[in-house]
């Protein structure tokens, strides 16, 4: 192990071999943080002999945890087995190779805390939550349990309908448990959540609130928040326990610093100061607090996190002198995952932004080819051109499999166009972080109400959609009918169109559920006049599902009201595509949407993913969809310039996930809100090097040269003449229209049938 740290670059070096003190280690995307993490676990532990049991290094997921501990666990197992048996691990037998990860595990890994926030000081409290009484005077057990978010929610739910008698739509409990975590993460209790913004509102949910932790701790429970909330507390009454873990967590890291919010950063701050706030009173003797991360890729303001705590370190920890001057923040700049130009397009799209740590990724790699820039008519003309490029790349080199591929886009709604491709391509595809568009529960919300006025015996569809929105049909009401339906042999439909029926059995609910078969009798009456794309849109208003979703008023919510006029958007591009307006036909067609759920798990497949959810991943071939003004950056942000720039660093992340090939596509028109609205491109494409583009390329210029193809003379096409489309692929001259310059061809393609195209404005080639 005497050679472990040559495999440093100088930087990561310096942050390895840092022992006391504050240091705050800026790691530039693909700079080897977590190497240089690992690395310095394992100098504390061999170099400076400090115990696995005084270390404590957070992370923010358990799968980044687990990777620190297995890389942490290697680097002892190399040497043990250099040291023990003369050779490289990997040469041992299996039966060797296990001996030795025991005993690192059971000497070591085992003993280091390392793990998320949330798992690390769950575990503190297992111990100390017995010493620990809230404002109101009650007390946990060490037994205690955590509820999750579904818990949480159901808990509130109850409150609010069952206790309170408050009107849903003004109090729904979604909306509520995200105003309480909020609050708790900004360590406010229930009447510092009313003092902060006085009114009615903030008052009834500061009751809730309260009446929430009162059951809480009668059920001897915690949530996600308390497991971070109650440690402050707790610190900040028993000044011995504050004590206690002060001493036994000498040396802390905390991985993707730029994360975190203010309850963390005062867990933080509290261990490492035991409690101490003046800077010249802290003993830094044998002792450090070690944070890494990247002002530059702060995306998650919506869940609190606050990337000034890192701007801040400086002043909080460290020296706060110059960049140049400090002994107390170390840059990584060296880049292991991108080419030159997809940095150098980083680069100078960030520098754009004030709020950040002056730094610039440098390669390590080649040069790499120029970002192909793609101008679509459309979201499916988009679509295509991503899905020709890929299945072109794949042919082309064999070593690339669908995994080689991302599309990522700013919400969740843009998969719809991508996925619709994929599926007719028969190409295996995940939507990562997210479900397939048609698996939604939105998106299968409304297609059960189509479902049910096409078919109203589809007792399946009707039972997801009879309460839903809720309009007080309670469970027991349901049973009851559906065990009338099962007596008498006939579909749920037919017992609740009755109203005799439906008097007879459901009781108080039974003008709900009258209420409910109008809406649904109204479009059957309607099923031959109006469109699939008309009744689409009226039932969503009609039934009260839209206004259910706004009356939420949460992020949440908007993203589905998104996706449901994304679904609005699909059924008029069927409509147009097909000629087809029958709600029928286009139900029929919906069924390409589960072609490929019975894929098997270890095959290879495409990601598709927001960009919030590609932070820290990386793919060899990126398309980045959507850049347009009004979606990236996203419209709430244009005229906030703070929200402007955690949309820059958005589009940032997205750009540095890209290995090899970055593409960027953008549309002149997107259906929106189901009508067809022009769209401009992106600021952020005029914010990086032109001379870094190539533009508007078919698939086999882009994948292996760098100029424009020219189109061949108009006058020279002859029908049987085969050509290759920068969107629509290969395909015959069917027919040519026109004489001179003014022709146009006819160009049957494979599988998309007749499609005329004018050769002088088509990016075309002609094949031999």
């Amino acid at each position: 192990m005497s050679n472990y740290l040559e495999q440093l670059n100088p930087s990561q070096r310096l942050a390895v071999e840092h022992f006391t003190g504050p240091l705050l280690v800026v790691a530039g995307a693909g700079s080897g943080k977590t190497r240089a993490l690992t690395y310095r676990i394992a100098h504390l532990l061999r170099q400076h002999k400090v115990d696995p049991e005084n270390i404590l290094a957070v992370t923010f997921t358990n799968k980044a945890a687990r990777e620190m501990k297995e890389r942490v666990e290697n680097i002892f197992a190399l040497e043990i087995a250099q040291t023990k048996y003369g050779q490289p691990l990997s040469l041992l037998s299996e039966s060797d190779q296990r001996q030795i990860h025991a005993r690192v595990y059971k000497t070591i890994t085992k003993n280091l805390w390392i793990g998320t926030f949330h798992s690390l000081f769950s575990r503190i409290l297992r111990q100390d939550i017995n010493k620990y009484q809230d404002e109101e005077g009650r007390t946990w057990t060490r037994n205690f349990s955590i509820f999750d978010d579904s818990d949480s929610v159901a808990l509130i739910k109850n409150i609010v309908t069952k206790q309170f008698n408050l009107d849903e739509k003004k109090f729904e409990h979604r909306s509520i448990r995200y105003q309480i975590s909020n609050a708790k993460n900004l360590g406010l209790a229930p009447q510092d959540y009313f003092r902060k913004d006085p009114n009615y509102k903030s008052r009834t949910i500061s009751e809730v609130y309260e009446e929430y932790q009162r059951q809480l701790a009668a059920n001897n429970a915690l949530d996600f928040d308390d497991l971070l909330l109650v440690p402050v507390r707790l610190f900040g009454q028993n000044e011995s326990i504050l004590g206690y873990w002060h001493r036994q967590f000498t040396h802390i890291l905390v991985d993707e610093y730029q994360d975190t919010n203010q309850i963390q950063y005062e867990l933080i701050r509290l261990l490492t100061t035991n409690g101490a706030t003046v800077k010249k009173d802290w003993n830094w003797q044998n002792r450090s607090v070690f944070v890494v991360g990247d002002a530059d890729q702060s995306i998650y303001s919506f869940r609190m996190a606050d990337f000034k705590i890192l701007l801040n370190f400086q002043e909080d920890f460290g020296d706060n002198l110059s960049d140049e001057q400090t002994e107390t923040m170390i840059k990584l700049e060296e880049n292991y995952r991108s080419q030159e130009i997809i940095l150098r397009a980083a680069n100078q799209l960030i520098e754009n932004n004030t709020q950040r740590i002056e730094k610039v990724l440098k390669a390590t790699r080649g040069i790499g080819e120029k970002i192909a820039l793609y101008q679509a008519s459309n979201e499916l003309e988009e679509a295509k051109f991503v899905i020709n490029q890929l299945v072109g790349l794949k042919e082309d080199n064999p070593v690339l499999t669908w995994s080689s591929f991302a599309i990522l886009y700013r919400i969740n709604a843009q998969s719809r166009s991508f996925e619709e491709v994929l599926l007719r391509s028969n190409i295996p595809y995940i939507v990562v972080g997210g479900f397939k568009f048609y698996d939604r529960q939105e998106i299968k919300d409304a297609i059960a109400y189509l479902k049910v006025i096409a078919n109203p015996s589809d007792t399946v569809s009707l039972l997801r959609i009879i309460n839903t929105p809720r309009r007080g049909i309670g469970d027991t009401t349901i049973d009851n009918l559906m065990s009338a339906a099962k007596e008498l042999a006939i579909p749920l439909w037919e017992i609740i169109k009755d109203q005799t029926s439906v008097n007879s059995v459901a009781g108080r609910s039974a003008k709900a559920i009258q209420q409910f078969v109008q809406v649904i009798e109204y479009f059957q009456e309607q099923v031959n006049q109006l469109s699939a794309a008309e009744i689409l849109n009226q039932v969503m208003e009609r039934s009260g599902y839209l206004d259910d979703l706004r009356s939420k008023k949460t992020d949440e919510a908007e993203g589905r009201i998104e996706n449901i006029m994304e679904l609005f958007g699909a059924v008029n591009q069927f409509q147009e595509e097909t000629d087809e307006t029958s709600l029928e036909a286009y139900l029929g067609n919906t069924s390409l949407a589960s072609d490929l759920d019975n894929l098997g798990r270890e095959q290879k497949r495409v990601s598709l993913m927001t960009l919030h959810s590609a932070k820290g991943l990386e793919f060899p071939t990126v398309f980045l969809v959507g850049m347009e003004q009004g979606l990236l950056p996203y419209n709430r942000s244009l005229n906030d310039p703070i929200a402007l720039e955690e949309e820059r660093r958005l589009c940032y992340v997205g750009v540095t996930r890209a290995q090899e090939l970055l593409y960027l596509t953008y549309a002149k028109e997107r259906n929106v809100w189901g009508y067809r609205e022009a769209k401009n491109p992106s600021q952020f494409l005029t914010e990086m090097p032109k001379e870094l583009f190539k533009g508007n390329l078919n698939r086999r210029n882009i994948s292996t040269n760098k100029s424009r193809p020219t189109n061949t003379n108009a006058e020279n096409w002859s029908v049987g003449d085969r050509l290759l489309h920068a969107v629509f692929g290969e395909g015959e001259v069917n027919r040519v229209l026109g004489s001179g310059q003014k022709i146009t061809l006819a160009v049957k393609f494979t599988g998309l049938g007749l499609k005329i195209i004018n050769p002088q404005m088509a990016t075309i080639e002609r094949l031999k």
